[in-house]
C-alpha cells in the first residue's frame, strides 16, 4: 500500500528547471509563442539542489519580462494539486518562491501586461552610450545594438535593475544580489534596436556589473563581479563586444591600476584571453619580432598602461600570441615554446615542493607516503604536460576565433 502511494506521489514532481517558463516579449503573440520560450540553467537557489518541486502534475511558472523596460508577468499553471487528492500532504510553495526574488509591480493578469508592451516604445535605455556595433542574422539581415554606461542615480535605473537581476538566479551558478546602494557600483548594459510598427524599440540583451576598489594611496581596481547575456542572445559575440566596451571605457581613467574579476567562471576566463589578446595584438611590444624574444618587462608596462591589463593576464596574452607566430611544425621553435611555457607552469609545483619538504619533517609515517607520491618527478612531469596539453588547446581555440573575425 505504502509503496503505492509513493508512486502515485512521485507524479506529483516537476522538474523546476523545465518548469520555470521565461520569456523576453516584444509582440502580443510572443505569449503564445513556444518558440520565444527559454528556461533556466540553475534553480536550485530557489528549489533546492535536486531542483524539484512536489505537489503539482503539468507545473508551469510563466516569468514573462517586455523585452526593452522587463515589466514583469507572473503566473502559476498546473492540471492538478496533491491536495485535492491526497490529505495530510501539502504542495510546495512555488509561488511564495519567486515572490522572493522579483520586486513587486508585476502583473498577474495577461490584459494589464499587454497594456503595459504597448508602453514600450516609451522606453528608451538608460546612462550613456559607450558604442554601437552590427551583428548579421541569417533571418533579419544587420542587426543594430548599444551598450550603455549607468549607475543608480540614473532615474528609474534601480527599479529596472531590480527586475533585470532576477535572471542572476537562473543563470548563474552561485549568484547574489549586490547591495545596489554602495556607490562604487558601475552598471553596462547592452540593448539591441529594433522596429515595430515604424518606431525605434530596444530590446534587453545582457549586463555586466562593476566594483570599483579603492587601492592606496589614489587609485581604483574596477573588478567585473556578475556577467549574463541573456540566452535568446548567446552565442553571437555581444559578451566579447561587451567586455572589450568595458575594457575601453576604463583605459581611459588614469585613476585606475587595472581591471580584474571576481571568481571568475572558465567560460569568462576564455572569454577575457579572447578580448585581452585582441587588444593587446596591435601594441609594440607584442609584435610578432618581439614575442620570440620572450615575454619583457616592456610587455608588463605597456599592457599596464595603456589597457589596464595586469601582469598574469599579459602572460597569458603574451603565449597565446606567441603560439600564434610559432611554426609548431618546426621541431625547435615548438620546443622553445613549450619549454616556455612549461617553466611557467611549473612555478606552483616548486612552490608545493618547497613546501612539502618543510612538512615532512613533521608529518606521521602513513601521510608520508602520500607526499612522497606527490614529489616523485615522474609524476610531476605527467601532471606538467597534460596541463601544457590543456592550456595548448585553450590557446588554439582563441586564435580560431581571432582568425574568424579577421
Amino acid at each position: 500500500m505504502a509503496g503505492t502511494m509513493e508512486k502515485k506521489l512521485a507524479e506529483y514532481k516537476c522538474d523546476t528547471n523545465e518548469a520555470v517558463c521565461l520569456k523576453l516579449v516584444r509582440f502580443p503573440e510572443d505569449l503564445e509563442d513556444d518558440g520565444t520560450t527559454f528556461h533556466p540553467e540553475y534553480s536550485h537557489q530557489l528549489y533546492g539542489d535536486d531542483e524539484v518541486a512536489f505537489g503539482y502534475k503539468g507545473l508551469q511558472i510563466q516569468l514573462y519580462y517586455t523585452a526593452g523596460n522587463l515589466s514583469t508577468l507572473f503566473k502559476v499553471k498546473y492540471s492538478s494539486k496533491v491536495n485535492e487528492k491526497f490529505d495530510c500532504v501539502e504542495p510546495d510553495n512555488v509561488e511564495g518562491k519567486i515572490r522572493e526574488i522579483i520586486p513587486a509591480g508585476f502583473s498577474c493578469n495577461t490584459d494589464d501586461f499587454i497594456s503595459l508592451l504597448e508602453k514600450e516604445a516609451n522606453f528608451k535605455p538608460f546612462g550613456t552610450l559607450l558604442h554601437t556595433y552590427e551583428v548579421h542574422n541569417e533571418e533579419a539581415g544587420e542587426l543594430t545594438y548599444q551598450i550603455y554606461k549607468v549607475d543608480m542615480t540614473c532615474p528609474g535605473f534601480p527599479e529596472y535593475h531590480e527586475r533585470l537581476q532576477t535572471f542572476l538566479m537562473w543563470f548563474i551558478e552561485t549568484a547574489s544580489f549586490i547591495d545596489a546602494d554602495d556607490d562604487r557600483w558601475d552598471f553596462f548594459l547592452v540593448f539591441e534596436k529594433y522596429n515595430k510598427d515604424g518606431e525605434t524599440l530596444y530590446a534587453t540583451v545582457g549586463y555586466m556589473t562593476v566594483y570599483n576598489y579603492y587601492v592606496y594611496p589614489d587609485k581604483t581596481r574596477p573588478r567585473v563581479s556578475q556577467m549574463l547575456i541573456l540566452p535568446p542572445f548567446q552565442g553571437e559575440g555581444h559578451g566579447a563586444q561587451l567586455l572589450e566596451a568595458v575594457h575601453r571605457f576604463y583605459c581611459t581613467l588614469p585613476k585606475v591600476q587595472d581591471i580584474t574579476a571576481e571568481d571568475p567562471s572558465e567560460n569568462y576566463v576564455k572569454l577575457r584571453d579572447y578580448v585581452l589578446v585582441k587588444l593587446c595584438q596591435g601594441l609594440p611590444s607584442f609584435s610578432p619580432d618581439k614575442l620570440h624574444l620572450g615575454f619583457s618587462s616592456d610587455m608588463i608596462r605597456e599592457a599596464q598602461d595603456k589597457l589596464k591589463i595586469n601582469k598574469k593576464h599579459a602572460r597569458r596574452v603574451y603565449e597565446i600570441l606567441r603560439l600564434r607566430a610559432t611554426d609548431m611544425s618546426d621541431e625547435v621553435k615548438a620546443r622553445d615554446y613549450r619549454l616556455e611555457v612549461k617553466r611557467r607552469l611549473f612555478g606552483p609545483y616548486k612552490k608545493n615542493q618547497r613546501e612539502l619538504t618543510k612538512m615532512m619533517k613533521c608529518l606521521r609515517p602513513e601521510e608520508l607516503v602520500s607526499h612522497i607520491h606527490q614529489m616523485n618527478p615522474q609524476i610531476q612531469h605527467e601532471e606538467l604536460e597534460k596541463s601544457y596539453q590543456v592550456i595548448l588547446g585553450e590557446y588554439r581555440r582563441i586564435i580560431e576565433r581571432l582568425a574568424a573575425q579577421a
